[in-house]
This record gives structure tokens, sequence and C-alpha cells, in this order.
């Protein structure tokens, strides 16, 4: 026999929250990928990434949360692969760049993978403010491991880099560094640089607490 307590409870418990459908609702109501892909913080962002291509000859890209392509707009790629989990932005991304066949987008979902994954392949992968909106360990654990399987030279991430309460219910700020270690085997953390924006204010858009941080592969793919 069903137990009442337990369909009453049932009835006013929270949701579990949901990375993937935050974001999908967001750009689906006309959001956008927030402060930190636009103005000053994007311009420092792009700035950085460029010069990292150019230097280091980096023929093909991959980014794992590409977004509404703002930051994109400002990027001189080679050849480029945007994934995301918001078919809506994809859809947006896929317009926008459509005169563009350097630039290609798809679905970051489990039929994205099976059907296409040969082709996220690329020398670098990137992950811009991505990292402190996966909530869920799960999510989070392997999307890090997707970042560095599907990269042949380079991994690239943008992110914050420390265990911070959370402040709110779409971000969770944890040390990646550690997990990075814990979780992928083969790549050693080269460089680092400091965004040159720091916060004074957790709710200034113009200032973030991510910073650059380079892995380059030490073992044979």
């Amino acid at each position: 026999m069903p137990n009442p307590i337990r369909k009453i409870k049932s009835l006013f418990s929270k949701p579990a929250f949901s990375s993937g459908n935050y974001w999908e609702e967001r750009y689906r109501s006309g959001g956008n990928s927030g402060g930190g892909s636009y103005g000053r913080l994007a311009d420092f962002k792009a700035r950085v990434l460029n010069e990292f291509v150019k230097r280091n000859t980096v023929r093909s890209i991959v980014e794992f949360g590409c977004g509404d392509g703002n930051q994109l707009s400002l990027a001189e790629y080679p050849q480029y692969t945007g994934l995301d989990i918001s078919p809506t932005i994809i859809d947006k991304c896929k317009q926008r760049f459509a005169a563009d066949p350097r630039k290609r987008f798809f679905v970051a979902d489990e039929k994205g993978f099976r059907e296409n994954g040969d082709l996220f392949k690329s020398e670098l992968s990137l992950s811009l403010d991505v990292l402190y909106h996966l909530t869920e360990q799960s999510v989070y654990e392997n999307y890090l491991k997707s970042l560095f399987n599907y990269a042949e030279k380079y991994v690239i991430i943008y992110s914050s880099n420390q265990n911070i309460k959370p402040f709110n219910s779409h971000e969770l700020h944890r040390k990646f560094t550690d997990d990075v270690d814990r979780l992928v085997t083969g790549w050693r953390l080269v460089d680092q640089i400091a965004n040159d924006y720091q916060p004074t204010d957790l709710a200034d858009d113009e200032s973030s607490m991510a910073n650059f941080y380079f892995y380059q592969r030490t073992q044979q793919a």
C-alpha cells in the first residue's frame, strides 16, 4: 500500500536542479551567455585565446559549452566545433555563423556524441566559464573527462579554481585542478594567466573570479 505521508511530501518537495534545463530555459526565453561573454571580459579572453592559437599554430578547436556565440565572434580560429547542451542555442549559432564554413555546431547530448563524436576530436579543447555552472557532480566529472578525451594536444580552461559555498542555485565553484589530477591522466598543467579584471563585487558582470589554466598532453592520445 502506498505510503500517504511519502506521497504528500513528494508533492511539496523541490525538484532537483538541472544545469542543462537551466540553460535551455534561459536561452529559450531570450537570455544570453552572461556578462563574461561580453564587454571587457570577452575582449580579454579573445586576446589570450587568439594569441595562443596563433603562437602554437593550432589548426582545430572544439569548445565544450559554446553558448550564444558572442565570445566566438571575437575569435580567430582556423577550424571550430561548438558544443552545447541547449538545442535552442545550437540552432541560433548555426544561423548566426551560417556563412562561415570553418564553424560547425552540435548538441552535446548522448545522441550527438554517438553520431558525431569522431568530428569532435581537435588539437585544442576549450572550456570557458562552464565548470562552475555544472552543479551536479556526475555531470561535472563527465564533462571534465570529455573535455580532455577529445583534445589531441591542449586543453584551456577559464574558470574559478577554489571551493566556495554556493551563493545561487546555478553555480558551484570547486578547486577543479584537483579533480583533473584525479580524473584524467597524461596531461600536465603548464601555464596560468590571471584575469585582468578580478572582482571586487560578486554581482559585477564586468569582473570575474575566473583565470586561464593551460594543459598540455604528455602522453600520445
